[in-house]
């Protein structure tokens, strides 16, 4: 199976998500953060600097969870330009 190119659409939502995370990830280290989302931390910094753009489900879960963000916000900035992060009460 081969894979199409990312869109430019996509990378930009992809660069969005990677600077929400980073937001949300506030005063915490990248390691812990990782490492609490069970991700190396390249990884995260990857998706973070937007190198990795379209991360996996599954570890946008797990990073919702270790930075106790609500998915459906992470998912709001993947569509939107301008949509706020919030933290989960």
């Amino acid at each position: 199976m081969v894979r199409q190119p990312l869109t430019a659409e996509q990378i930009a939502a992809g660069q969005r998500l990677g600077a929400a995370l980073r937001s949300a990830r506030a005063g915490r280290s990248l390691v812990e953060v990782a490492l609490a989302a069970g991700i190396s931390p390249e990884t995260l910094r990857k998706i973070e600097t937007g190198r990795l753009p379209a991360p996996a489900f599954g570890i946008v879960v797990c990073l919702s969870q270790a930075l106790d963000v609500p998915l459906s916000d992470l998912a709001d900035v993947w569509l939107a330009a301008d949509t706020p992060i919030r933290q989960a009460s």
